[in-house]
């Protein structure tokens, strides 16, 4: 997958697939499903990390990750996260980020949020030759200062800012857009307006292409899911009772039969029986 292969798909209305994942085995399983692109997002912090929200993962924890992805994926197009604090203080910090994630991480694109200020930043990494994935509506970086993880762009007034937000990043230079979490209208309003791929996450069927985050779509993340999200397998609910049975098993010695247990070369059981007896 290229650059130029997203224009393409956006120009013939062909969906562009994009998956979130974390580690090397979930990028080998992106890879073999044949999705489009993969992106390390922020969101990390609370599938596989644990913490409360996106905002303590730090720039080593996300290339850390990020590079663990890089080392399982060939065909996909890899788009890394710049985390909260990492890229908002200048245009030289946010420059600086982007390389590392580049150089260390093996990021083909690196992925920001909002508008305003972030708009220079990423016109920044853009000139830098770095390409630049914006995101727009549902900005967890900055979550409670829209009032927590709700739906924007409910209002004409707020969803207009919405799209002025998402212009801006167009014109700065973005190669593709994340919109997430706003009434699906405002995405077929949008998607007209941008050249550039629109990849929805909660903003309806208009999108040019869909992301959805891989512990949510296959069911492993324990914690409550946003309205969009659909579970296609329940990975969660099989790996505790695959456990369980595992424990089950050691306790009653039932695990390891002989079928998983390792044996001497012919003799030399006997053989070492009689050195022990010699000792």
């Amino acid at each position: 997958m290229t650059l130029g292969d997203l224009a393409a798909k956006k120009d013939a209305g062909e969906p562009i697939v994009m998956v979130t994942a974390y580690d090397h085995p979930g990028a080998q399983v992106a890879e073999v499903a044949g999705v489009d692109m993969v992106l390390v997002g922020d969101s990390a912090a609370m599938t596989v990390l644990g913490y409360d929200s996106t905002v303590s993962v730090t720039v080593d924890e996300m290339i850390m990750l990020t590079a663990a992805v890089r080392r399982g994926l060939s065909a996909p197009l890899l788009v890394g996260d710049l985390p909260f604090g990492s890229y908002e203080a200048s245009d030289a910090v946010a420059v600086a980020t982007a390389q590392r994630f580049v150089k260390e991480a093996g990021c083909d694109l690196v992925k920001l949020e909002r508008g305003g200020t972030s708009v220079d930043r990423a016109r920044a990494i853009v000139a830098a030759g770095i390409p630049v994935v914006g995101h727009v509506g549902l900005t967890p970086q900055t979550a409670t200062a829209l009032g927590g993880y709700r739906a924007q762009g409910r209002a004409a007034d707020d969803a207009l800012a919405v799209i002025d937000d998402a212009l801006a990043l167009q014109q700065a230079g973005c190669t593709l857009l994340v919109i997430e979490a706003v009434p699906a209208e405002v995405t077929a309003a949008l998607v007209p307006l941008l050249d550039i791929p629109v990849i929805g996450i909660g903003a309806g069927a208009d999108a040019d292409g869909q992301v959805l985050v891989f512990h949510d779509l296959l069911g492993i993340y324990g914690g409550p899911a946003a309205k969009f999200v659909k579970r296609y397998a329940d990975l969660r609910t099989a790996a505790i009772d695959g456990i369980r049975q595992y424990a089950d098993e050691v306790r009653d010695r039932a695990y390891p039969a002989a079928e998983h247990t390792y044996a001497m070369a012919p003799g030399e059981s006997a053989r070492l029986q009689e050195l022990l007896t010699q000792r």
